[in-house]
């Protein structure tokens, strides 16, 4: 008889050979959890075994100097065990309470502020900007920076009416995730065509498909190939660049920032929403990105002021209606803020069959 083939293991690990040992024991066993102070999670199992978690913020992007102090950190206050969050807050498991205030002291000293826990606005969910992405039109890490700083209060307490997420992306198509309280990167004019390059570093076929609104054509410029652009279809997305650099759209004047609101994916009190945007044409200024932050903390703290306890952003825009968002936020509304594309009618698909 055959034997079966052991099959290929691929992708993610498994994790739980990484978990402290008493996660690992208790897993999906636990009684309760509470939060005995900010930036703090108490996990009580059904075995009556106790852990305590303690979660600090990092900048995300670190140098092998913040890698090496958070990880001796771990190894002189928690026995070595530590992980990362989806929003790349460090968390440290100890299993002794009496650990924990030095734990805390020890990051704060250090400079990674203890928060991010419960009512609170957690560490900004963001893309890479220019140290990784292809088609930055600003640098999302530099932004989520000069922003953090100025809401290091609301990270280390728990002051909001429920918890707060925030995303930066440094494009629309790519990374712009859902969040209470977004900031992305809007390129406002089509690209500049650079029709002595294209035909030597681009495969047009694959730039003409890669237009979601059909806008791109072949074309011969000056007796070489190349490619045209309908500038009354362009939606100015930056698709096109990627694969085709000399299609250059980020533009110091043209690329600006915009805010969105409401987005939201949890099914916590309320289904998951789509966030809207409520402001536009926000200069790209780097380094602090002023502009953008004093409109961030403006809805920030109109929504701590006026909602209610355990309504999200979202909850609280349908509660109050938009009219009186804009109205409160005192933000101008304007005819580029109203949704009315229609171009997804014939671009998606609309049937009931199931395509592949």
């Amino acid at each position: 008889m055959a034997t079966m083939r052991t099959p290929i293991e691929s992708g993610v690990p498994d994790n739980k050979q990484y978990l402290h040992p008493l996660m690992r024991k208790n897993y999906g066993n636990w009684k309760y959890h509470d939060r005995p102070r900010p930036g703090v999670l108490h996990h009580v199992a059904h075995s009556g075994d106790e852990i305590w978690t303690v979660r600090a913020g990092t900048q995300r992007q670190m140098d092998v100097y913040t890698v090496r102090k958070l990880c001796d950190i771990a190894d002189t206050y928690a026995d070595g065990h530590v992980r990362f969050t989806i929003r790349s807050n460090i968390e440290y498991m100890v299993s002794d309470a009496a650990r924990v205030a030095p734990l805390v002291e020890a990051l704060t000293s250090s400079g990674f502020p203890v928060g991010g826990t419960g009512n609170s606005v957690s560490s900004i969910a963001h893309t890479q900007g220019w140290l990784h992405c292809d088609i930055p039109g600003t640098d999302a890490s530099g932004a989520v920076k000069a922003l953090m700083d100025d809401l290091h209060a609301e990270f280390i307490k728990e002051e909001m009416p429920n918890r707060v997420r925030l995303s930066t992306s440094c494009c629309e198509i790519n990374c712009g995730g859902q969040a209470d309280i977004a900031i992305v990167i809007q390129h406002t004019k089509p690209p500049k065509i650079n029709h002595d390059l294209v035909a030597n570093v681009c495969e047009r076929p694959s730039v003409v498909a890669r237009c979601p609104v059909a806008a791109i054509r072949p074309a011969m410029v000056n007796g070489k190939p190349s490619l045209e652009i309908d500038e009354s279809k362009c939606m100015c997305c930056g698709a096109c660049y990627p694969p085709c650099p000399p299609m250059q759209i980020n533009d110091p004047e043209h690329s600006k920032l915009a805010i969105w609101v409401g987005g939201k994916n949890s099914n916590a009190r309320g289904k998951p929403t789509f966030m809207k945007m409520v402001a536009s044409g926000l200069p790209n200024n780097p380094p602090r990105w002023p502009e953008v932050s004093a409109m961030v903390k403006k809805i920030l703290y109109t929504y701590k002021e006026d909602a209610r306890s355990w309504e999200r952003v979202a909850d609280w825009i349908e509660r109050i209606g938009w009219p009186q968002f804009f109205e409160k936020c005192d933000l101008p509304f304007t005819k580029y803020l109203i949704d009315d594309w229609r171009g997804s009618r014939s671009s998606l698909n609309a049937s009931t069959h199931i395509r592949f």
